[in-house]
């Protein structure tokens, strides 16, 4: 399907972003309770969020995000940034209580490689970092959106210290000149 297909199926589904459909991929991959406890960090425009209470109702959904987001019924979003969750004091009692922590946060991209390469990886480490704090500890699952670099493969070695096993994927939904990939990481 040609990229501009997937947002024009995505407006005439109802769905908010075409984003969807990469993470719709992505969970037929893995495991989950169907009563399954969720965090979306980085969640605005709240495509993931919407999709997952579409298709999964019983799903206890929590979203995390400095930008601000439209209200999706029976999801609780929290507007604050990922470093500063802890100021929230819900997730106190969340210490890992999380089936699955899915992530579809970029940076602000400078168009200079060498920074935003870093950018990536600070990012994406404090997001494993909280992904990790939240996630159950065994049996939990965490999806998060990173680029094909010169740190991907520090990346994944850091993800090793917190998942047993890890996958790449590149969602057909993904642009292909994009180098976007999602990394599944399972305890």
């Amino acid at each position: 399907m040609h990229a501009d297909n997937w947002a024009n199926k995505a407006k005439q589904e109802g769905y908010r972003t075409r984003a969807v459909y990469k993470l719709e991929e992505i969970l037929k991959k893995v495991s989950f309770p169907n009563d399954s406890k969720v965090l979306d960090l980085g969640s605005a425009p709240g495509g993931w969020s919407h999709y997952l209470k579409v298709n999964y109702p019983n799903f206890k959904i929590y979203a995390v995000d400095i930008l601000p987001m439209d209200e999706i019924k029976e999801v609780e979003f929290f507007q604050t940034g990922i470093e500063d969750i802890d100021s929230i004091n819900i997730f106190n009692d969340l210490i890992n209580k999380f089936d699955l922590v899915i992530s579809d946060i970029a940076p602000n991209l400078s168009g200079i490689s060498s920074i935003d390469t870093e950018n990536i990886l600070e990012l994406n480490k404090i997001t494993i970092e909280a992904a990790n704090k939240f996630l159950k500890l065994e049996n939990g699952t965490f999806i998060i959106k990173t680029f094909q670099n010169n740190n991907l493969k520090s990346l994944r070695k850091f993800m090793t210290s917190f998942f047993k096993d890890i996958q790449v994927i590149k969602p057909a939904a993904s642009k292909k000149k994009s180098g976007e990939i999602y990394l599944v990481g399972v305890r």
